[in-house]
């Protein structure tokens, strides 16, 4: 296998430009060639406590460069495979969608946009937001696309319907999902303890066709018993809010909740989703720079992006 560091450059991760992975940038939006494309949407104007999700695409690129040493794809000697294979693998960053200050409408659109060309390129589309307002734009892009089940990762429901004429924030995307006649149903995982939806959000979201099951219940079932209530065969978009982990691995987001993921558990279940379907779209949302003093959230929402993509691709 050859080796990036045998082109005369060692090429560290603290060297060179912060594209995610170190991955190739492409800005032309119609020229898009690869297996997957990854757009920033540093969107935060739907939050309704602390802001900063903004920062999320910037900071989770650079946390990305760690993972880029020019080593011949990813070996991972649990599974005996090599993910990433630098001869195979093709992934592009495409930058980030235009943000209009004060404009949700348009500034979804602009994310929308960038999901599209990079469907309309035959590639998968991983996006980091943003809060996670910005699923709602990148699920409209899939309008065409043929069914999609949606897998989520999160500590909340986000299936909030409307407050005072607010019906894109960051609390109702999955709402928003689940009322698309393509969206087939709602894996829900992770919800747990003060939520931001009421009783009658859980009683919509079941009724519209979601699981949804507590980090509590998930450890009790064991990941090979939830992935079977997941629909084999299908199409999945995986949305990961990452306050769906705990905060003592994931602190900073703007809505932090005890209780949650640690690292593998989610790892495991993305990783039996890729080999049960096929994932069509990824987000990652709600990471904020400003309280993440030693840059662990980051690395995190780096790390799993990474490892995720790796197993996406292995398993086509």
């Amino acid at each position: 296998m050859s080796h990036g560091y045998e082109s005369g450059r060692l090429d560290l991760p603290f060297v060179g430009i912060c594209t995610f992975g170190k991955y190739p940038l492409c800005l032309d939006w119609d020229n898009i060639q690869a297996d997957v494309a990854v757009l920033g949407a540093p969107f935060d104007l739907g939050t309704q406590w602390r802001s900063g999700s903004r920062s999320g695409p910037r900071a989770i690129r650079e946390a990305s460069t760690l993972f880029s040493f020019g080593h011949a794809g990813a070996y991972d000697h649990e599974d005996d495979a090599v993910y990433l294979p630098a001869e195979t693998t093709r992934i592009v960053d495409i930058g980030d969608a235009d943000m209009i200050h004060t404009d949700t409408t348009r500034s979804h659109a602009n994310i929308e946009l960038g999901v599209r060309k990079i469907l309309a390129a035959g590639a998968i589309p991983v996006v980091l937001g943003g809060d996670h307002s910005i699923n709602i734009p990148c699920i409209n892009a899939f309008y065409d696309q043929g069914p999609i089940h949606i897998v989520q990762i999160d500590a909340h429901l986000d299936f909030v319907d409307e407050r005072h004429g607010v019906k894109n924030g960051h609390g109702s995307p999955m709402r928003r999902a689940a009322e698309k006649p393509y969206v087939m149903g709602l894996s829900q995982f992770g919800i747990r303890n003060v939520s931001s939806t009421a009783r009658e959000g859980y009683e919509d979201a079941r009724r519209m066709g979601s699981d949804i099951l507590s980090v509590r219940q998930i450890r009790k079932l064991g990941v090979d018993a939830v992935l079977e209530r997941v629909p084999a065969g299908s199409r999945y978009y995986v949305t990961i809010d990452i306050d769906g982990f705990d905060p003592s691995i994931a602190p900073g987001t703007g809505t932090p909740s005890h209780g949650g993921f640690m690292y593998y558990e989610v790892l495991e279940l993305l990783a039996g989703l890729a080999k049960r379907g096929k994932i069509v779209g990824v987000d990652l949302v709600e990471v904020a720079r400003e309280y993440d003093p030693a840059g662990v959230t980051s690395i995190l929402a780096a790390q799993i992006l990474l490892n995720l993509i790796g197993r996406i691709l292995d398993a086509r």
